[in-house]
């Protein structure tokens, strides 16, 4: 056991069957932090990125966690090389250059802070990225022609070309001349020159001037291709006589900048105008080089990775020290990390990723010799069987881990105040009758079994309402002393509101250290979005549920909302919601046991139908009536909930209509800029042929269809909350029209869903299509030949005939009987129409639902609609003043000439 060998200070393992060589490894501080520690960034020939924050204190026995891999990113080709450096003309922060064989990308990496101790995460953003014409080999940066906080970048391809990128822009490129295959290559700073080893076994240094002005490709054609570099000459050479493996610039105070250069078999050093300073032979093959500072002067100090897993030190050419390593390196980084400065990181072939410093501690630990004895394989067998036998019968009689809910610790505990505020605490209101808007008080009270710190309190209401403050965060939570919260609710937009719960979540930290988290619900009254008012006689929608008992006075019903209809007869009383929202009119028959509902809009009477059915409910249950039910049995309004679905998806067209075209203006604009800008760059000035009325024209474009954007996504809001409204009212109405269990009512509620996102990727449409189409295939099928589930990707679709006429044969397979869970019989089929249609209204030869599919022609609202076109000017309600008229003018006539440049670019 040798006495000299490296100390492992943290150990990682790279990926599984993954690839490493030099270049793939290097060592920053990428994410900026303050502390200034550096982090490893690991990338692989198989195009996976990792960064690591080596910490032992996280580890066990120095092999990396979960913890210390901040960030792990898969490309679809591979990495040759990393390098940190300032590729940013934006900011003068680190970025990350990554190098693949037909593209080198930057990135950018941040980290933000979490809540809680292991809360803190890392995104990591594309900057720019230029795509190469060449297959690359490696590539170097500095700052090129001596420019200040940047630096510039050189890629090599396997012909020998370098193409010279000034960050985000594309220099020019040069053919090296004699170039067979390529080398290594690195950047002098002091010279501005790159210097590269060749086929021929010389070492090249070409002046960055030299090579900018040594044609005028950049100027006539800005792209990678070359033919010849006759003009390309050669500042100074040197033969070295072997391959060269790695090129080192070093340029340290205390000594003059020096070039160490890793050969097969010798190390040369020279200055940087090409002077041998001395070259030491090596008995071995060498793996990689790292120079360092040195605190003597005017000495040269570097490391040397070696195949015979040894790890040399070396000043000038004399050995210092040598110590035994586990791998052979193939990279070696100096890195400062919190808890070590100036570590070693190795980095094997394989994927072993060391950070080690050097040492002479011996390892004291012999094991003992064990005595040599017979097994007796047969004593083996049965005490393992035995103890196998004892394992399984106590897993199954006993619990391992304990279940231990979140209520156990905490408990929430929701009082909602069955009154109004006296003064309401309404804010921020965008309602046409601000003065009148109540809120509610809502006392959240939690109790918890310990003491909790730092309680994250939160509330979302239901659009349109809103909190005075949606979020607390509470210090302390004592179990001898209950935290008290009070919210004030109220409706801060005008819209329809689909439901009235109000969720509460309150997020902590266990015991054991991990998140927990407890959600109560509670449900808001009626009164806080529907205000009194007189009835109105007429309307166009009308909804009529019957009961097996005799009609009870709505003043009886709702005597905490009677306002105006305080002292009437008590059979009709009216409802409107606040913000000048329409009114709906409930009514109770004097003769009949049944209560009507009408209004102009169809959605608007689910709130009050789902109020006046539950106040139903208790009135009867308190007189210890239980077999109290209520039935609907008149035509289901599918028609007039079509149009609401049908408004809805218009806006969803409109909405992406607006997103395309706001692309393409977006697209448009930088087009522009391009043009103008080579224009401006150019030496010899050129007319700039209008294109700064068209970049003008442009960008108001650009403002009007954001603010249309923005318009196009508040009216589909309120679209989504209108047929989140419509869809409860339709299930609703099929139970109580089917007396659907509340097994039943949950499998109708998942598939006809009334929970109406925004989403532009997986819309509602859709989803309640292909839910229907799983329970028309399935439990709804009429033989086993239809039982058929081949489901197709979620996508936009062109129109909802498909959804409305699923939805129908929805409907009318359930009007026939058959149950949606397995298990309960089949109700038998109604003997009603299943239709928004009238029965004379369908044509004898027509069946039911296609009666059903068959819209009548009604007066729509004749709303102007935003119309937008492929170019030039959009037209939209937005003020144009007499100079943007000019403006637009000029911008029609110079469209041939932008769709040219669109199709240049």
């Amino acid at each position: 056991m040798s006495l000299f060998k490296t100390r492992d200070w943290w150990s990682a393992s790279v990926g599984e069957d993954e690839e490493f060589d030099l270049g793939c490894m290097c060592i920053g501080n990428i994410d900026n932090s303050t502390h200034g520690y550096d982090k490893v960034v690991i990338g692989s020939y198989q195009g996976v990125l990792r960064i690591y924050n080596p910490n032992p204190n996280s580890s066990t026995n120095g092999v990396s966690s979960a913890e210390d891999l901040v960030l792990e990113q898969a490309f679809k080709q591979p990495i040759l090389q990393v390098e940190i450096g300032k590729f940013s003309s934006a900011s003068e922060v680190l970025k990350l250059a990554v190098l693949h064989p037909r593209k080198i990308a930057v990135y950018n990496t941040t980290e933000i802070s979490g809540t809680v101790e292991h809360g803190s995460q890392y995104q990591f953003s594309l900057l720019y990225e230029h795509t190469l014409q060449r297959t690359a080999f490696n590539f170097c940066y500095g700052p090129f022609g001596g420019v200040k906080g940047k630096d510039f970048l050189c890629v090599q391809s396997m012909d020998g070309t370098v193409s010279i990128f000034e960050q985000e822009s594309f220099a020019f490129s040069r053919f090296l001349p004699g170039a067979l295959v390529p080398g290594p290559i690195k950047y002098l700073p002091r010279l501005d020159s790159f210097l590269t080893a060749s086929s021929a076994w010389r070492l090249e240094s070409y002046r960055y001037q030299v090579l900018a002005v040594a044609s005028d490709t950049a100027g006539k054609d800005e792209t990678q291709n070359v033919k010849s570099g006759k003009k390309v000459a050669v500042d100074w050479s040197y033969n070295i006589g072997e391959q060269a493996i790695d090129i080192c610039y070093m340029e340290y105070s205390g000594m003059a900048p020096s070039i160490l250069v890793l050969g097969e078999r010798t190390i040369f050093c020279l200055t940087d105008n090409g002077m041998l300073k001395f070259a030491k032979k090596l008995e071995y093959d060498p793996s990689c080089l790292l120079p360092y500072a040195s605190l003597v002067e005017n000495k040269v100090n570097y490391l040397v990775g070696a195949h015979t897993n040894s790890l040399l030190v070396y000043q000038d050419s004399q050995l210092k020290w040598m110590a035994k390593s586990q791998f052979v390196p193939v990279q070696l980084r100096v890195g400062n990390f919190n808890g070590v400065r100036s570590a070693v990181v190795a980095l094997s072939e394989t994927g072993r990723l060391e950070v080690m410093y050097l040492g002479t501690d011996p390892a004291i630990f012999v094991p003992p010799q064990v005595d040599s004895r017979d097994v007796n394989y047969a004593a083996l067998d049965a005490e393992m069987a035995h103890l196998m036998k004892h394992v399984k019968s106590k897993s199954q009689s006993s619990v391992l881990a304990p279940t231990i809910k979140p209520e156990d610790d905490l408990s929430l505990h929701v009082h909602v105040s069955p009154n109004l505020d006296d003064v309401s605490l309404a804010s921020s209101l965008q309602l046409e009758d601000m003065d009148g808007i109540p809120s509610v008080t809502v006392r959240i009270q939690m109790k918890s079994r310990l003491v909790l710190e730092n309680v994250k309190l939160e509330m979302i209401c239901p659009w349109p309402l809103g909190c005075n403050q949606s979020e607390f965060t509470i210090p302390k939570v004592d179990p001898n002393s209950p935290s008290e919260t009070f919210v004030a609710v109220f409706q801060r937009w005008s819209g329809l509101p689909s439901h009235l719960y109000l969720h509460i979540s309150a997020t902590f930290s266990s015991a054991s250290g991990g998140r927990r988290v407890v959600t109560s619900r509670a449900n808001l009254p009626s009164k806080l979005v529907l205000k009194p008012v007189t009835p109105v006689k007429t309307a166009a929608q009308k909804l009529t549920v019957d009961t097996n008992r005799p009609p009870v006075s709505l003043n009886e019903l709702f005597p905490d909302m009677l306002g105006e209809n305080a002292g009437g007869q008590g059979s009709a009383i009216g409802f409107q919601y606040y913000g000048g929202g329409p009114v709906v009119t409930v009514l109770a028959s004097k003769t009949s046991q049944r209560y009507r509902l009408q209004s102009d809009q169809l959605e608007t009477m689910w709130l009050p139908l789902k109020e006046l059915v539950a106040r139903l409910n208790g009135h009867y249950k308190k007189g210890s009536q239980t077999d109290f039910r209520v039935s609907f049995d008149g035509a289901l309004p599918l028609e007039d909930y079509f149009q609401i679905v049908d408004h809805h998806f218009e806006l969803r067209l409109a909405a992406v209509q607006c997103q395309d075209m706001l692309a393409q203006r977006a697209a448009q604009f930088r087009v522009i800029q391009k043009r103008l800008l080579t224009r401006f760059k150019d030496k010899t000035p050129a007319p700039l042929l209008n294109l700064d009325t068209l970049l003008e024209g442009t960008y108001r474009q650009i403002l009007a269809l954001a603010d249309l954007a923005e318009e196009t996504r508040r009216a589909e809001l309120l679209a989504a909350s209108h047929l989140s409204s419509g869809t409860y009212l339709i299930n609703f109405l099929l139970k109580l029209w089917l007396d659907l269990s509340e097994e039943e009512f949950q499998v109708l509620q998942s598939a006809m869903t009334p929970v109406v996102g925004t989403c532009e990727d997986q819309g509602w449409e859709e989803s309640v299509d292909a839910a229907l189409t799983h329970l028309l295939r399935t439990v709804l099928a009429k033989s086993s030949k239809d039982q058929a589930v081949n489901p197709s990707p979620l996508a936009l679709p062109q129109d909802t005939s498909r959804l409305k006429k699923h939805i129908a044969l929805f409907c009318d397979r359930l009007g026939k009987g058959v149950a949606l869970v397995d298990g309960i019989k089949d109700r038998g089929e109604k003997s009603r129409q299943v239709s928004a249609a009238k029965k004379d209204d369908l044509d004898p030869s027509e069946t039911p639902l296609s009666g059903m599919l068959k819209h009548r022609q009604t007066n729509k609202q004749t709303n102007k609609k935003k119309t937008l076109q492929p170019l030039g000017v959009p037209q939209m309600d937005v003020p144009v003043s007499g100079q943007d008229r000019e403006f637009d003018k000029k911008i029609q006539k110079l469209v041939p000439d932008l769709d040219s440049l669109t199709q240049d670019s």
